[in-house]
Order: structure tokens, then C-alpha cells, then sequence
């Protein structure tokens, strides 16, 4: 038998050894320092010692696994889901919320100061409720053919395989308790080998249920869907296989949601923010920094539907929100007729181009919002510095992106001003913030 010699075949001995963990990362797992190399082990906490192997040996860092864990932090609490070992949805409920908290806004203010070179607390946390918070969720759909059973659940940890879950503690309490009926209903249909996935949502007027569905939904289906709306008193919505999206039944409204002292409709397709309490919290946080007076003339970028667009208008002599996605801005429009907002104008543009030459911008902005996606605002952050804005507000759900579009604003004549930590997703990893951008006088 012929033998192949490849130079890039390395034998790797995994070592043993037992430490005590530092600190934690933004993601919940334990930190300590081997031979000036950060070594991240999941599971560990604060003060915790255990024996580990390291499992994952790189030039800068490390990663290991816990053999055996010699103590405890007082900060270690039972998990309240019974899936926690299974399901990759959360990775902290293990860790006391405050816990969870600081090192997330530790982890933030480090990013930030290690990036930009700027130092500034992302303290006090805006924060709420840390389980049955979760108004909208969705849920894999697989079918087992061989057991012909539909498993209805979240994924497990960096994997496809789906947990079948029958109740979930973060989830909002109503939609908590639609999930085992629910795999029971989706169980029961013809066509439960051919869903997609299906969507929770607790809107202010009714729970809504949206289900993707690959094909055509009979009439035997329909009248079982029909029969557990009427009996659980949800909205069901059908998206099929080339986008349409239709309501069950005829009379279904459009869900909605309260933000400041406005009403917000909103398509089930549409994105909306996942916690409610915060979202809340955050939209007046964003108003108060920015001073909002009744003189002032905002922009909101990546406005979406207008979530921060009408309650600013509420206070400003004008606002314009602009978005890059067409029904949104569609919705927007229509929200404020529905809040009688007449100083709101909305636009669909590409973020991507010079927006300070755009016909909606040559009136200027005095201040400035922008919520971008995961991405950042890389497209437009250079180009809304030479609008040259007071204040600015940057809502970020990536903090490294935060800190690259940053950079730009302080080479664009800006200070951060405030930055904090938006515990939006407790007991997961994601880490939410805010920052407040002045200009500065010699700017």
C-alpha cells in the first residue's frame, strides 16, 4: 500500500492542567492566562478552578474544556431552562445576570478603548427583565422520517441538529405557552413534512404565529390552523414559496407595538426589536442625549419602520428617515398617518452612496440617529460628517463595527460623548449598545 507524507499533518498532544479563571468574555466564557496567552474555556467562571485541556492551541490565544471543576463561584446559579445543556439559544443562564452584565459592558469599553484608543464606561447598563422578554422568536422545523415526527426548536450549539423544545423561560409568557400545543398542531397537518420554519411574536394587539410553508396549504390544514387560532386566540400568517405573505383569515389586522406614545404597525415580516422593555428604554435614552428640541431638524438612517423616527418627530420642528429597504419605508409612512405625525417625511435610499448630496439633505441636519444592521455604517459614516451634525447617536448590535465606524467620527472632528451597554439579549452572547457622538468646537 503506497504512503503519502503531507508536511502540513501535525500531531497534536492535547495538555491537561488545572487553572483558576480570571475573568469572563463578552460571550460568557472564562478567562485566564497561560504563559501570557489568553486561554477561553466555556463553562468557567470568576475565581472558578478546574482541571482543563486545552483543546484549540493558536499563536495569540487558546481555547480548553473542563475536565473537572474543583469549585464554585457564588455568581453560579441553576439554569431555569431545562434545555440549557442542549440548546445553543442561550449560553449564560448559568451566570448570575449581574454577572452577565459587567462583563459584557466590561467587554464593550474594553473593545472600544483597545480600538479607538478612547476610554469611556459603557455604564450604567440599560437593562430590564432578564427572562420572558423575547417577543418575537423562530423556530427550525425539521421532519424525522423515519419516527415521522415534525421537531419544532432552536439549534443546538454549532450545529443544525434542533432541540425539540416544549417551553422556553426567555420567551414571552403567552408565546411560552403556545409551543407544545403548537408542535402538536404543525404534528397533525398533511403538509408537516414540507414547513419551513415558523415565527412567534407577541404584538400589543394579539399573538401572531407566522408560518413558512413549501407548499400549497389544503383545505384540511387550513381548517386545522383555523381551529387552533380561534382556540388559542392567535393571528396565524401564511408565507409561502415565492414571498407572498396572507393572513388566515380575511379580517386578520396588522400587528402593532407601543414605542414612547406611539402605535407601530408593523408586517410580520418585518424587523422589529426583539425585547420590547428595552427597545422602550433605549428610544428614550437616544431623545434625551440628543436634547431634542423644537427647533431641531434630525435624520434617523436605517429608520426602519420609524421606531425612533415618531417619537423624536413628536418634539422636533422636523425629521427625515431614511432606509434602504422599500417596504419599510412604506410602512413608516403609513405609521405616521396612522399617529397623525405631519413633520415626518421618510425615503428609500442607498446608505451606500453621498448622502449629504441627496435633495432631502440640502435643508442640513442639526443631529443625527442611525441604527445600522450587524454591518455597520461603513457606506455612510464618512459621508455624514460632512453634514456636520451637533450630535450624534449610533445604536449598534456589533460593537466591532462600533468601533470601526467610530474611528471615522473622531477623524470627522467628533468626541464620544456616552456610551452604554443595552442588555437586550440576556443570557446569550449578543452584545448590544449605544454610543453619543458631539461634535467638537474646533471641529
Amino acid at each position: 500500500m503506497a504512503q503519502f507524507y503531507s508536511p502540513n499533518r501535525r500531531t497534536t498532544q492535547r495538555r491537561q492542567m488545572t487553572v483558576v479563571v480570571d475573568s469572563l468574555d463578552a460571550a460568557g466564557q472564562g478567562v485566564t492566562r497561560l504563559d501570557g496567552k489568553a486561554v477561553f474555556i466555556a463553562g468557567l467562571l470568576p475565581g472558578e478552578e478546574a482541571q482543563i485541556e486545552i483543546t484549540e492551541d493558536k499563536r495569540h490565544f487558546a481555547k480548553a474544556k473542563v475536565i473537572k471543576r474543583l469549585s464554585s463561584s457564588p455568581q453560579r446559579v441553576k439554569p431555569r431552562c431545562r434545555y440549557f445543556n442542549q440548546c445553543g439559544g442561550c449560553q449564560q443562564q448559568h451566570i448570575d445576570i449581574a454577572l452577565q452584565r459587567e462583563s459584557k459592558a466590561q467587554s464593550l469599553q474594553h473593545l472600544m478603548r483597545r480600538e479607538t484608543g478612547v476610554t469611556k464606561p459603557a455604564t450604567p447598563v440599560i437593562s430590564g427583565e432578564e427572562y420572558g422578554y423575547r417577543r418575537r422568536a423562530r423556530l427550525g422545523l425539521q421532519y424525522q422520517n423515519k419516527s415521522r415526527h415534525l421537531v419544532m426548536g432552536f439549534r443546538q450549539n454549532q450545529s443544525n441538529t434542533l432541540v425539540d423544545i416544549k417551553s422556553c423561560p426567555v420567551l414571552n409568557n403567552e408565546l411560552d405557552a403556545l409551543l407544545a400545543p403548537l408542535s402538536e398542531c404543525l404534528n397533525s397537518l398533511s403538509i408537516a413534512a414540507k414547513l419551513g420554519h415558523v415565527e412567534l411574536i407577541h404584538a400589543d394587539n394579539g399573538n401572531v404565529i407566522l408560518l413558512r410553508h413549501l407548499v400549497p396549504v389544503n383545505v384540511s390544514d387550513r381548517n386545522r390552523l383555523l381551529e387552533f387560532a380561534q382556540k388559542h386566540q392567535v393571528n396565524i400568517w401564511l408565507a409561502g414559496n415565492e414571498g407572498e405573505l396572507q393572513p388566515l383569515e380575511p379580517s386578520i389586522r396588522l400587528p402593532e407595538y407601543q414605542v414612547a406614545d406611539e402605535s407601530l404597525q408593523f408586517n410580520p415580516l418585518n424587523f422589529i426589536q426583539v425585547n420590547g422593555e428595552i427597545n422602550q428604554q433605549m428610544v428614550a435614552q437616544a431623545i434625551a442625549w440628543l436634547d431634542i428640541s423644537p427647533e431641531d431638524r434630525v435624520l434617523d438612517l436605517f429608520c426602519g419602520m420609524g421606531n425612533f423616527t415618531l417619537p423624536i418627530a413628536r418634539i422636533a420642528k422636523s425629521v427625515v428617515g431614511v432606509e434602504g429597504v422599500e417596504n419599510l419605508v412604506s410602512q413608516a409612512r403609513s405609521n405616521a398617518q396612522l399617529n397623525s405625525i405631519n413633520n415626518a417625511s421618510f425615503y428609500n435610499a442607498n446608505l451606500e452612496e453621498q448622502i449629504h448630496t441627496q435633495p432631502w439633505a440640502q435643508q442640513g441636519f442639526n443631529k443625527v440617529l442611525l441604527d445600522p444592521a450587524r454591518a455597520g455604517a461603513a457606506g455612510v459614516i464618512e459621508h455624514l460628517t460632512k453634514l456636520m451634525p451637533e450630535k450624534i447617536v449610533y445604536v449598534s448590535c456589533n460593537p466591532t463595527t462600533l468601533a470601526r465606524d467610530s474611528k471615522v467620527l473622531f477623524e470627522g472632528g467628533y468626541q464620544l460623548s456616552q456610551l452604554r451597554m443595552l442588555d437586550m439579549f440576556p443570557h446569550t452572547s449578543h452584545l448590544e449598545s449605544m454610543a453619543l457622538f458631539i461634535r467638537s468646537p474646533e471641529g
